[in-house]
């Protein structure tokens, strides 16, 4: 079956809004585990806007499903990465001046750099995820680094509010997929997913994981997360 990993990221958000001991993330992510979620992912920025370092470690500490770390390729989260061993690591693009992340890394230009990284990772028995957009050229690129996944950015999907471009940018995502899968790389999606846009990506047989997080956050405001989780959960494996 299809899976869910929720990030919680935004739990954090609203915490660090008022520098607050609550939302615990640490509750969340039992929350939505308990709720059916198959793993949990954050993203630890240069930054530290949301989710902090006590929150990596308790949740390497907790988190009973899989736990998947997305951040920069620096020496400095590498490092905190081999520290904890999570089960994942995604590698991100990440800019100080960003609201969120705005697109996949350019794998072709750092080719060499993100190999060293991915190497230093998989040589901790940690699994290897690229953050990508749906560019066959960049996904060769990901093949020749030796990534054991890569997760296709959908956000021009889901942001896109022409019918017809959205149906353009979901046609590449469905030949992204392929290519990638075709190539022997594990094919995770996420960015911009929500309950009105995930149903066309669910379809894509290719996709073994969604990384679902701003979506979920936003919904449990006004159902609970339990009920967002589990909504969403049913909605991936239409």
């Amino acid at each position: 079956m299809r899976k869910l990993s929720v990030n919680i990221d935004h739990i954090a958000t609203l915490r660090q809004a008022r520098k607050t001991l609550y939302p615990e993330v640490i509750i969340a992510a039992g929350i939505c585990e308990l709720a059916g979620a198959d793993g949990i992912t954050f993203h630890l920025r240069e930054d530290r806007r949301h989710i902090q370092d006590r929150d990596v470690r308790l949740l390497k500490e907790t988190v009973t499903t899989k736990l998947n770390f997305e951040m920069a390729s620096t020496k400095e989260m590498i490092k905190i990465a081999n520290d904890i061993k999570p089960y994942m690591v995604t590698l991100v693009p990440e800019k100080r001046e960003e609201l969120t992340t705005e697109g996949g890394l350019n794998i072709i230009s750092q080719i060499n750099e993100l190999r060293k990284s991915i190497d230093t990772i998989k040589a901790n028995d940690i699994f290897a995820c690229l953050f990508v957009d749906a560019d066959l050229k960049q996904i060769d690129a990901c093949k020749e680094v030796g990534c054991d996944y890569i997760e296709i950015h959908t956000g021009n999907y889901c942001d896109e509010k022409n019918i017809y471009k959205q149906s353009e940018e979901l046609n590449r995502i469905i030949k992204a997929c392929k290519h990638a899968h075709d190539l022997g790389i594990s094919v995770n999606a996420g960015h911009g997913i929500y309950y009105n846009n995930i149903t066309p990506l669910a379809q894509i047989k290719e996709i073994e994981e969604f990384s679902i997080g701003h979506g979920i956050i936003s919904r449990a405001v006004f159902v609970g997360l339990e009920k967002a989780v589990k909504e969403m959960k049913q909605l991936i494996q239409l």
